[in-house]
């Protein structure tokens, strides 16, 4: 039925200004407005929708990962534009927070609306 048809996702924010200035400004992905939707345009053609919810509760799972070469790089420069990173307890984060244990270097912080976000490095 959905064979020949695009698809996106999206997630809820409860302030689109300050998400618009977070994904934009802070993360410097390429945004656009339309009928008071925010849409991160992302690499690859991945279009993901922002919406606001009035009653919104921040996912409690990573709603985007972010892929990079080189997470200390990308984790320096996010600490750098104010972003503070999330710690877990148990996960064995480092100082700066990236979990380096099995799986892909993985790091988490959050965007203003509390909605978890995450780069990792492949290894």
């Amino acid at each position: 039925m959905f064979e020949n048809t695009t698809a996106f996702s999206g997630f809820a924010v409860d302030d689109i200004e300050a998400a618009k200035k977070f994904y934009g400004d802070t993360l410097g992905l390429k945004t656009s407005e339309q009928y008071g939707l925010l849409t991160l345009h992302l690499a690859g053609g991945r279009d993901t929708l922002v919406y606001p919810k009035p009653d919104h509760t921040p996912a409690t799972y990573t709603i985007l990962n972010f892929r990079v070469d080189d997470i200390d790089a990308a984790v320096d420069e996010l600490t750098g534009r104010g972003v503070e990173l999330e710690k877990y307890d148990g996960l064995g984060q480092d100082q700066k927070g990236i979990n380096r244990a099995g799986g892909p270097y993985i790091a988490w912080f959050k965007d203003p609306a509390g909605n978890i976000l995450a780069v990792l490095q492949e290894r």
